[in-house]
């Protein structure tokens, strides 16, 4: 049980962002992929999710085994994929509730057990710490970036995806909204999600040991390794981390 992305190319308004990405997720497994500004880390996620402005050029990607590479984001979600965004967006007039009750109903057919349902999302937003009011305001409407980034998690938590694609979650955080959307990210790991978590610092990694990380420099993942060399990128910085031959 994987996400695969083998040699993954995209292409943007003529541009080439990724020249060759591959990777290997386990169901279960943290995935730390850094790098700087610019090397291609939300492209790869827009382009995993099925985002048209990311299109594949060459490459696939697999979730257990199917091939998605072709699919529409719909498509992609009811595979497994989910996308936390860096940025995420206002939905004025359409609540927390009502906004994870449709994603449910969405990714399992149309069906909706409404007790199963309330139980869930109850139970997320106590392990999450979230006020209980929050699930009645408008989604990420006048919402702080902690408050963004916690919807996040509740997303994630109460959907229950084959696979997470984090971007940036962690970032703009202070430290008590790091240590929620890290235990968001833990208690997935602990559901058997498979996590590819994309940050530009190693902060989040001192509550989240990856079990991998990942370099992704000029549209290529340039050194893998563990915990140290995201610590080793923090002290002396992507252009003294030696690539790999």
């Amino acid at each position: 049980m994987s996400l695969i992305v083998r040699n993954v190319h995209v292409t943007v308004e003529g541009k080439p962002i990724l020249r060759g990405v591959s990777l290997q997720v386990q169901a279960g497994e943290v995935h730390a992929l850094m790098g700087p500004n610019g090397s291609g880390k939300s492209t790869l996620a827009n382009a995993l999710m099925g985002h048209p402005r990311y299109g594949i050029t060459e490459g696939s990607v697999e979730v257990d085994g199917k091939n998605i590479t072709a699919l529409p984001a719909d498509e992609r979600a009811q595979a497994g994929l989910f996308l936390s965004f860096q940025y995420p967006v206002e939905i004025p007039g359409v609540s927390v509730q009502n906004f994870l009750r449709t994603a449910w109903r969405s990714l399992h057919s149309g069906q909706l057990d409404h007790k199963a349902f309330s139980t869930r999302l109850q139970k997320a937003v106590a392990d999450l710490q979230i006020e209980p009011t929050f699930v009645k305001r408008a989604v990420n409407e006048g919402f702080s970036g902690g408050e963004k980034k916690r919807l996040e998690m509740l997303q994630l938590a109460v959907l229950q995806p084959k696979y997470a694609i984090l971007d940036e979650t962690d970032s703009g955080l202070d430290v008590d909204a790091l240590k929620v959307v890290a235990q968001g990210v833990q208690a997935a790991r602990a559901a058997g999600i498979g996590i590819l978590l994309i940050t530009h610092y190693s902060r989040i990694l001192e509550f989240v040991a990856p079990d991998h990380v990942h370099v992704l420099t000029n549209g290529r993942i340039t050194q893998s390794g563990g915990k140290d060399l995201a610590y080793d990128i923090e002290r002396v910085g992507y252009a003294a981390v030696q690539p790999q031959p």
